[in-house]
This record gives C-alpha cells, sequence and structure tokens, in this order.
C-alpha cells in the first residue's frame, strides 16, 4: 500500500515533499529529485537550500515561517534551479498535516512551474511601462472616468498641469477645475455624452496648479465590454490656448481695423486695442498713451479700465525718462519693465507713489513705432501684483503693438486725411475751384459739386459735351471746340472760355488740365475749373479805372507842354501866313508869277499838313480811347516825343542828347501808352534839374539792346538823383517828391510797362542825377500788327471777350 502511494506521488503533476515545522524536508518525490539533480539524501533536512535561487531564499523562508506561525495553508513563489542550472519560476503551496488533537506535525508542499506566466506577467509589465511612458509623453491631459463621469486615473501631463495629488484629484468635484464662465456649457455636454454614450468633444478653460487659466480641447471617447455597456471613458485634453489667444488677436485685429476703416473716433479704436490686450494678457489693465504734435508730452489715448484719477495723472507728463514708464518708453523707444514696484528706485520723485497709491504693483511699458525712427506713443499693462512677463506674455505683446501700431497710424492718417480733404473742400468752395475727369476712350466726364454748381446744373445729371455746349458762351463755342480737338493729342493744356447762363448773366472759367493713363491704359484728363468771374470783373474794373488815371496823367502833363504845343502849332501857322502873303504877291505882279506862286502853295500844303500831324499826335496822346497794338520801331517813338516837347525843354534850358542803337528789333504794343511812358520820364528829368545851375542841364536818351532781344530805352539826366531811403517808393501811386505833384506818373508808367510784359526801373547815377530805364520785349515772330492774339497793352486793350476765349495753349 504504502509503495502504490509512493508511486501515486511519484506520479503527480508537481514537485512533492514534506518538512517538518523547524523546515526541514523529511521526504521528497521522485520528480523533484530529477528536476534538481539532487539525491534524496543530498536535498533533506536542509539541503533542499541549494535548490532555491539565492534571491529568493529569504523570502521564500519568511512566506514558511508565517505559515508555521499562523497554522493555516501558504503559498510563495521562488525560482528553482533545475539540474542544468537554469531557474525557473514555481509557485510553493503548503498545508500542515494535523494529528488527532488539530495539531501540524508535519506539512506537505507541492511546486508547480509557473515561468510561462511569469514570462507573460513580465511582458505585460514591460509592455504596461512602456504604454505608461507613451501616456505621459504626450504632450496632452489624459483623463480616465469612470461610466459615471467620476475621474479614476490620468497621466503624468495631467497630474503636472493640475499640481494636485491623485487622491485629492479624485476626492473633487468633476467640474473644481472648470473656468467659472465655462463651467455651464461644458458640464451640460459632459452630462449628455454620459446619459447617451455619444462621443464629447468641447472647449473650456481649466485652471493650472499656477492659478493661470488655459484653453483646452477635451476629446471624450467611451470604452466598451463585449456586450456594448461602457467600462470607461477616455478623455484626451489638447492645450489649445496659443490657438485661442490666435483667434482672440485676430478677431480683435479685424475688429479695429473695421473700425478704423469705417471712420470710427481714435478714443473707440483705442478703447478697442485695450479691450483686446485686456481679454489677452489675463489679469492686467491696459492703458494706450500717445504723444503731442511737436512730441513733446504725453496725451491721453485709452485706460477703460483704470481709475480716471490715474489717467488723468500721466496726461501731459513731459517726454523724459523721470516722467514715467510711459514717457521713458517712447524717449528711449524701447520696452520699459518694472516687475515689482515695491523694488522700484526709478520715477521715486512723482510717478512711482501714485502708482503705488492706486494699488498697481507692476507696469509693462511698451512703444508703439511707426516708421523708422518714430514713436507713435506707448501701450502700458498694469498689474495689482509683481509679475514678470513670460516668453508667451511677449509674443502676444509684439502682436498687439504691432495691431496698434497699423491702427494708429491709419486712423492719424484716415483723420489728417479727411481734415485736408475738409480743407480742400472749403478751398474749393471758397476759391470757385471744382475738378473733373474725362476719359478719352468712353467720352465719360465726370465732375465735382462745384463745378454742377458753376453751371447751375443739377448734381448727379449725367454729363455730355450736348449739355455742357448749351452753357458755352456762343462766341467762344469755336475755341472751345479747338480746345476738344486737342485733347485727342493727349497734351497737358490752359483753356478759358465763357458761359452764357440762362438769366444772360456771363461766367468766366479758368480750365487747367493735365493728361494721363487710367487703370486700363487709356488716355484719362484731370482737370482744375475755376470760376473766375468775380476777378475777371474786377480786372475790368481796374483796366478802366487804369485807363482813366492814364489819361488824367496825359492830361496833367497839358499843361506842361503848352510852350511846346504853341511852339509847334504856331511855327507851321506862320508858315502858311507867310506864303500866303507870298502868294498874293506873286499873283499880283505884272504879270504874275504862277510858277512862284505854285511853288509858295506847295510849301503852304507842306506847313498845313505839319500843323494837321502835329494835332493829330496831340489827339492821339490825350484821347480817351482803347488800345491799340502796332509795331513799331522804339527809337522813332522816342524821337516823335522828343520833338514834341523840345519847347518846353529848350525853355527849362535843357539839353537833349539822342544815342539811338541801330538794328534794333521791333517791338509790339500801343504807341500812344508808350509815348506817354517817354514824355513823363522826359518831363520828370527836366524838372530833376529845374534847380540846378552849377552844371549843364543835360538829358541823354539812349535805346539799346537788352537781355533776351529785349529793346532797352533809358532817360539820364543831371539832377539831384535820390536816395536809397526812397529808391522803393518811387513807383507807388501817390508818392512825390515835386511840390504839387500827384504822385501817378511813374505808377502809370510802371502799370504801361507791365501790360507790355516788361519792367520799368531807376538806379542813381555815379555821378550827379538818376538813370529811369523801361525794357519790353521784341515783337513775336509771325505777329500781326493791331492782332488780338499777341501781348496786350493793358486788361482793357482789347474785347474782354474774344481776348478770354481765345487762350488754348500747351503747356
Amino acid at each position: 500500500m504504502e509503495h502504490d502511494l509512493s508511486r501515486v506521488v511519484d506520479a503527480l503533476p508537481g514537485l512533492v515533499w514534506t518538512a517538518l515545522p523547524d523546515g526541514r524536508t523529511d521526504y521528497l518525490n521522485q520528480r523533484w529529485c530529477d528536476y534538481t539533480g539532487l539525491t534524496l539524501s543530498q536535498a533533506c533536512d536542509f539541503g533542499w537550500y541549494a535548490a532555491i535561487h539565492p534571491d529568493d531564499l529569504e523570502g521564500l523562508l519568511a512566506t514558511w515561517r508565517a505559515s508555521v506561525a499562523s497554522g493555516q495553508p501558504g503559498e510563495a513563489e521562488a525560482r528553482l534551479r533545475r539540474h542544468d542550472g537554469v531557474c525557473r519560476w514555481f509557485r510553493f503551496s503548503t498545508a500542515p498535516l494535523l494529528d488527532a488533537d488539530g495539531r501540524a506535525t508535519k506539512w506537505v508542499g507541492i511546486n508547480t512551474e509557473i515561468e510561462d506566466r511569469k514570462q507573460a506577467e513580465e511582458q505585460l509589465r514591460v509592455s504596461e511601462h512602456r504604454f505608461r511612458s507613451i501616456i505621459d509623453g504626450l504632450p496632452a491631459n489624459l483623463m480616465l472616468m469612470t461610466p459615471e463621469g467620476v475621474f479614476a486615473d490620468g497621466n503624468r501631463q495631467m497630474m503636472e498641469y493640475f499640481g494636485t495629488p491623485f487622491e485629492e484629484l479624485r476626492a473633487l468635484p468633476v467640474d473644481a477645475k472648470i473656468h467659472p464662465d465655462d463651467r455651464p456649457e461644458l458640464m451640460r455636454r459632459w452630462g449628455h455624452s454620459i446619459a447617451t454614450g455619444e462621443d464629447c468633444d468641447t472647449e473650456a478653460r481649466f485652471l493650472r496648479a499656477d492659478g493661470e487659466y488655459h484653453w483646452f480641447r477635451t476629446l471624450g471617447v467611451p470604452l466598451r465590454e463585449d456586450d456594448g455597456r461602457i467600462a470607461m471613458w477616455h478623455l484626451l485634453q489638447m492645450n489649445i490656448d496659443d490657438r485661442k489667444q490666435a483667434e482672440v488677436l485676430l478677431a480683435g485685429e479685424k475688429l479695429v481695423l473695421e473700425m478704423v476703416a469705417t471712420g470710427q473716433p481714435m478714443a473707440g479704436i483705442l478703447d478697442a486695442l485695450c479691450g483686446l490686450v485686456e481679454d489677452t494678457i489675463s489679469g492686467g489693465y491696459c492703458s494706450i498713451v500717445l504723444i503731442d504734435a511737436h512730441a513733446a508730452r504725453l496725451k491721453h489715448g485709452a485706460a477703460p479700465s483704470l481709475p480716471k484719477s490715474f489717467i488723468t495723472s500721466i496726461v501731459g507728463r513731459p517726454v523724459t525718462v523721470e516722467s514715467g514708464p510711459c514717457a521713458m518708453a517712447v524717449h528711449d523707444g524701447r520696452q520699459v519693465i518694472a516687475p515689482d514696484l515695491s523694488k522700484e528706485a526709478r520715477w521715486a520723485d512723482d510717478w512711482l507713489p501714485m502708482a503705488m497709491a492706486h494699488g498697481l504693483r507692476s507696469c509693462w511699458s511698451i512703444p508703439i513705432p511707426a516708421c523708422p525712427g518714430r514713436v507713435l506713443g506707448a501701450i502700458a499693462i498694469y498689474y495689482d501684483q509683481p509679475k514678470t512677463p513670460t516668453a508667451a506674455d511677449q509674443a502676444v505683446i509684439e502682436q498687439i503693438v504691432h495691431i496698434a501700431s497699423i491702427a494708429i497710424e491709419r486712423a492719424q492718417s484716415d483723420a489728417a486725411l479727411k481734415r485736408s480733404e475738409a480743407f480742400l473742400a472749403e478751398t474749393r468752395r471758397l476759391s470757385s475751384t471744382g475738378g473733373l475727369s474725362k476719359r478719352m476712350s468712353t467720352g465719360e466726364i465726370t465732375w465735382s459739386d462745384e463745378i454742377y454748381r458753376m453751371f447751375e446744373f443739377e448734381p448727379g445729371v449725367p454729363v455730355t459735351l450736348d449739355l455742357i455746349m448749351t452753357r458755352v458762351h456762343p462766341d467762344d463755342a469755336f475755341t472751345f471746340k479747338d480746345m476738344l480737338d486737342a485733347q485727342q493729342l493727349g497734351n497737358d493744356y490752359i483753356h478759358e472760355y465763357r458761359l452764357l447762363m440762362p438769366d444772360g448773366a456771363t461766367k468766366y472759367l479758368y480750365v487747367v488740365a493735365s493728361a494721363g493713363r487710367d487703370q486700363d491704359g487709356e488716355l484719362e484728363y484731370i482737370a482744375a475749373v475755376q470760376d473766375v468771374t468775380p476777378r475777371r470783373l474786377s480786372e475790368e474794373a481796374l483796366t478802366k479805372a487804369r485807363s482813366e488815371l492814364a489819361r488824367v496823367a496825359r492830361v496833367s502833363s497839358l499843361g506842361a507842354l503848352t510852350a511846346s504845343i504853341a511852339h509847334e502849332v504856331n511855327q507851321p501857322l506862320s508858315g502858311i501866313i507867310t506864303n500866303a502873303d507870298t502868294c498874293m504877291m506873286m499873283l499880283d505882279a505884272d504879270p504874275p508869277d504862277v510858277r512862284g506862286a505854285r511853288e509858295t502853295v506847295r510849301r503852304t500844303i507842306r506847313d498845313g499838313n505839319r500843323a494837321a500831324e502835329v494835332i493829330a499826335r496831340l489827339r492821339a496822346l490825350f484821347t480817351n480811347k482803347d488800345a491799340q497794338l502796332e509795331t513799331m520801331d522804339l527809337s522813332a517813338v522816342a524821337r516823335e516825343v522828343i520833338a514834341l516837347a523840345m519847347s518846353e525843354l529848350q525853355r527849362n534850358h535843357v539839353v537833349v542828347r539822342y544815342e539811338f542803337a541801330n538794328d534794333l528789333p521791333s517791338v509790339t504794343g500801343d504807341r500812344v501808352q508808350l509815348q506817354q511812358v517817354i514824355l513823363n520820364l522826359l518831363l520828370n528829368a527836366s524838372d530833376a534839374m529845374s534847380g540846378i545851375d552849377d552844371r549843364p542841364r543835360q538829358i541823354v536818351v539812349r535805346t539799346e539792346r537788352d537781355a533776351g532781344d529785349a529793346v532797352r530805352l533809358s532817360v539820364e539826366d543831371a539832377g539831384a538823383g535820390f536816395g536809397p531811403d526812397v529808391a522803393d517808393r518811387l513807383f507807388d501811386a501817390f508818392y512825390t517828391t515835386k511840390t504839387g505833384g500827384m504822385g501817378i506818373g511813374l505808377s502809370v508808367s510802371r502799370s504801361i510797362i507791365a501790360s507790355h510784359r516788361g519792367r520799368l526801373w531807376a538806379i542813381p547815377n555815379d555821378g550827379p542825377g538818376a538813370t529811369f530805364s523801361f525794357s519790353i520785349p521784341p515783337r513775336p515772330k509771325g505777329a500781326v500788327d493791331a492782332g488780338r492774339q499777341g501781348v496786350t497793352a493793358t486788361p482793357a486793350a482789347s474785347d474782354p471777350g474774344r481776348s478770354f476765349s481765345n487762350s488754348v495753349s500747351k503747356r
């Protein structure tokens, strides 16, 4: 029976042994001996220790002693060395053998190989470790939640973000770390997923360990059992704070730029910028200061969240490093960071105590740059606790400053443009100037409102050439059409024409047009049109007054020329009388001297013609009539005047010497007006020498070429001359150095010469006396005598309508 039992034990699929309570073995089955390679005698007592892995023996014995002490079955795991030296894992299971009294007299044990299970467990452990390393290395928070939505586990990233111990985190309400503003919506959606088993996708802010909230996108996916029941929820949280910040910045930038584009007030734009800063950098208060036009002082921009008393204390501060961080940032053109105002030594005299009194404890001031070397102002961010900007803060600040620079510079440019447009519109209104464009390819004409007012058409009425021609003065229609033909050449031009209004009134328009190309490369004219009617009427009135004044000046010289006139008239009259007497004597002779009488009659006719010419010149000089343009020799004109005034000059003991140049170019002008100027200069020269007795009273009349082929006439006297104190006043109206003089001669003379496109001036001689000269341009090539297209002697020298309209010219 015992033999059979031994055979049964040896056949068991395990290593069987028995041992006494002290650990000494007294039996080991054959399988045990075969596996370990130890004989029964070697393994009995404590010899079995040799088959146990040294690292596992102490733990195995401790478990054995505990089982013996408790009298209860026990289990342990240890590695058993095989006969070939390889150690493999076994489970040691023991149970007590009790006597009749229930005492354990012996322990029976069986060792079951668990090497495969151990290897599987090790592989699982390695796999779990690898998986945990991957999970913990994810740049996202991973949470495991129970089917009821209770926190169960999380990865290292999540634990570090929340900074709360695991057990404490499990004890917190599930919404404890969610931003209060985001909590209701997130919990509503999470509750819906718990109830329906649907995936959850939400965005909300979660509290970080340092007290800052960051935006996360949370994706919740259920893990289901084979039967479909939810075993666990996997929640993946991805930090989207940068994206949200970019969205806020983009939305803020869009809002600000829309405000700029729609012409919103600068104050509203700056308030929006401050709001953008406060929404992006949490916990701060933003202000914006600008600088005045002289870049010398700060002025308020915006500060929606700061006390007014603090704002007013900043406004007007000089832009210096001592005035505060904003002024320093503007002055130096660099960022000024004051992370802890309680430890700050700068600005201690003024700004710092004021800022501390308002509860501010840190300040970051950043200049707002424009073009290189120019600063628009500064953005300041204040905190009620010490704070240093992080790299993320600096990135946001750079973006905000960039947006602010664009917005402020654009707003200021738009404001300046609006002011300029308002000034231009008012200037156009005051100067009666409008603008137009004409596209030559289509004939499309666009007018400003001012031109509609000039033509007295309803604003917005389509402009056509036919419509314009209904207002063009009939006398100017041909020249207006000439202007239209000239437009085809693509040259800039100037044109003047008149309008005849329905009420019969006449308007005078002055057009300056510039040719260019439109966006399609087609010829386009841009023109400025000015209503010069008031100026034109004033010029005509002035011309009339000047003509009257010139005539008065001529008449006033009549008294001075009385002796000369009498001499010039009496001399041919005396000749006529003498010749008549002689003729009668010859006819009374016997026989009559007919040949002599005929010759005497010819001399009588000659003297009569001479008297008629003198009277004609006098009438031309003193008659009030419009100027007549003609081509003339200036030296010949001077001779005529000298001859007329010679008797008066001789009466004053004045000697006249001529120095007339040969081959001078002809000049175009009004002969009578030029004679008046020369006569005035001669009489003035004679008067200037009336008190001279110590030297000859001599006048030199000289003609010569001047610069640009102009012709100069000079009258040089030997009188008292003039001093530098009166040189600038000689040609002023009503200024005179003569007793009884009216002071209009030289003023009128200068106006006449100016109307001939010339100039009149005076210089003192090196010796006694002075020289008065005038210079006028030569006759234009191709000019026609008495024509209307050359220089007009005065604004009234030709018909105002005809001369006004005929003025198309290239520029």
